[in-house]
C-alpha cells in the first residue's frame, strides 16, 4: 500500500505540474492575444472602445459557459476541502477542461481574480483518476485528493513549501500525522516542472539571518495601518456586492448573463484605463512592490487599493473564474509599501517600502483567507529574510485578533452589530 500511495505521489506531481504548466501558459498567452502585447504596456495605447469590449465579452462568453454548465463556475479550494470530507468530486474531465478555459479567460481578459482555485481542483481531479487506476481503497480517496491538490496549488504557486502549507491548513489538516510525507513527495514534483516553465514571486533584497529591529519596531505601527485596510476590504466589498446583488440582480434576474458582462466588463475596463495594475490577478503587482522596480506615489497607491478592492469584488459578482489568493495578496502588498513611503517621509524611520511590501501582501492574504501559517511560510519561501518572517508572524496573528472582533473570518462578511 505505501508503494502505490508513492506511486500516486510522483504520478499525481507530475501529471499535475504539466497540466499546472499548460494552464499558467495558456492564460498569459490569452492575456496577449487579447490585449495584442503585453497588457501593462498595451491598454493604455488601445482604442477605449476596445479595452471595455475585451472584458465584456470574456465575461460573457464565461457566463454562458456557467449556464450551460453549472460546474464550470469557481471550484475554488474551500469546494475541494468539502470533496475531501466527502470523499468524492462531482465534476469530470470535460469539465475540467471547461474550468481551465474559463479560468484563463476571466484572468486574461483584466478581471482581478487569482488561479489557485481550478489549479486545486485540476491536482485533485487528476489525483482522483490515478487513484482509480491503482485500484486504491475508497477509504484513501481523501488522501488522494488531499495529494493533488496540493501538488496543484504548489505548482501554481512555484513554491514548494508555500503549496504544501496553503494545501494542508485548507485541505489536509487531520492528515498531516500519516499523511504528510506523500503531499509533500507530489508537491515538490509539481513545483520543479513548473519552476521551468511559470515565474515565482522572488523578493531580490533578502539579506537572510540578519535581524535589523527598526523594522520589528515599525511592525508596530504598522499593524494598525493594515487592520485598517482590512476592515476597508471587507466593509466595501461587503457594500458592493449588496448593492449588486440586491438593487441590480433580483431585479433583472432573465437577464443576468447581459448584466454580468456589461456591470462586470464595464468596471474592469474602467479600471484598465486608469491604471492596468489596479486590474489583473495581481502578480504583476506583487513583483513589482516587492522589488521596488517600479515608483507610485502615495496618491496612486490609495487609489490602486480602492481599485483592486472593486475589482476583486465585481470580478466576483461577475462570476469570474478563479480565486483570491493573489488578489488579496496584492492589496496587502500595496498598503504595505505606502506604509513604508510614509515612514520614510514623515517619521524618523529608515525602512525600505518593499519590505513592508512583502510583510503587507502575506498578512492581508492570511487574514484575509484565515490562513496564518500560510502567511508566515509565504514570507519564509518568497523571501528567505527575518526581516520579513518575523514582522509577517506578529502581525498576522495581531491583525486576525483585531479583526475577528468586527468581521466574521470564516464567511468574510461583517457581523451586524445587534446580534453580538
Amino acid at each position: 500500500m505505501v508503494a502505490k500511495l508513492i506511486l500516486l505521489a510522483i504520478l499525481s506531481g507530475t501529471v499535475s505540474g504539466v497540466f499546472i504548466v499548460v494552464y499558467g501558459l495558456l492564460t498569459k498567452f490569452l492575456s496577449f492575444v487579447l490585449f495584442l502585447g503585453d497588457p501593462f504596456e498595451t491598454v493604455p495605447e488601445l482604442p477605449v472602445w476596445y479595452v471595455y469590449l475585451v472584458p465584456m465579452v470574456s465575461i460573457f462568453i464565461v457566463n454562458y459557459m456557467i449556464s450551460r454548465n453549472e460546474v464550470v463556475k469557481e471550484y475554488g479550494v474551500r469546494e475541494i476541502a468539502e470533496a475531501v470530507e466527502k470523499n468524492r468530486l462531482i465534476f469530470g474531465i470535460k469539465d475540467l477542461f471547461l474550468k481551465i478555459f474559463a479560468s484563463s479567460l476571466s484572468i486574461a481578459s483584466g478581471f482581478a481574480i487569482g488561479n489557485e482555485g481550478p489549479s486545486a481542483a485540476i491536482g485533485a481531479m487528476i489525483a482522483n483518476k490515478i487513484h482509480g487506476f491503482l485500484k486504491l481503497p475508497k477509504e484513501l480517496l481523501k488522501v488522494s485528493l488531499s495529494v493533488g491538490a496540493s501538488s496543484g496549488i504548489a505548482a501554481i504557486f512555484v513554491s514548494p513549501v508555500t503549496g504544501i502549507m496553503f494545501a494542508i491548513e485548507n485541505l489536509a489538516y487531520e492528515f498531516v500525522r500519516d499523511f504528510a510525507g506523500y503531499l509533500i513527495l507530489a508537491s515538490v514534483i509539481a513545483f520543479s516542472i513548473a519552476w521551468h516553465f511559470l515565474e515565482s514571486l522572488i523578493f531580490t533584497y533578502s539579506t537572510g539571518k540578519f535581524i535589523e529591529y527598526r523594522y520589528i519596531v515599525a511592525t508596530v505601527l504598522f499593524v494598525p495601518v493594515i487592520t485598517f485596510f482590512v476592515f476597508f476590504y471587507l466593509s466595501l466589498k461587503d457594500r458592493v456586492l449588496e448593492f449588486l446583488n440586491l438593487k441590480i440582480i433580483e431585479r433583472f434576474l432573465p437577464y443576468r448573463n447581459f448584466i454580468f458582462a456589461l456591470i462586470g466588463g464595464g468596471v474592469i475596463g474602467t479600471i484598465m484605463i486608469i491604471t492596468p495594475y489596479a486590474a489583473f490577478s495581481g502578480h504583476e503587482m506583487v513583483k513589482i512592490l516587492i522589488n521596488g522596480s517600479a515608483h507610485f506615489s502615495l496618491w496612486m497607491i490609495f487609489v490602486i487599493i480602492v481599485l483592486r478592492i472593486i475589482a476583486t469584488s465585481v470580478s466576483l459578482y461577475a462570476n469570474a473564474v478563479g480565486g483570491i489568493f493573489i488578489a488579496l495578496m496584492s492589496i496587502g502588498a500595496l498598503v504595505g509599501y505606502g506604509f513604508g513611503e510614509v515612514m520614510n517621509l514623515y517619521f524618523p524611520f529608515e525602512i525600505e517600502p518593499f519590505y513592508f511590501a512583502a510583510i503587507g501582501a502575506a498578512v492581508f492574504m492570511g487574514v484575509n483567507m484565515k490562513l496564518p501559517l500560510t502567511a508566515v511560510v509565504l514570507a519564509l519561501e518568497m523571501t528567505y529574510d527575518y526581516n520579513v518572517i518575523v514582522p509577517t508572524g506578529i502581525s498576522v496573528v495581531l491583525v486576525m485578533f483585531f479583526v475577528s472582533l468586527k468581521f466574521d473570518l470564516h464567511k468574510l462578511h461583517i457581523r451586524p452589530v445587534w446580534r453580538q
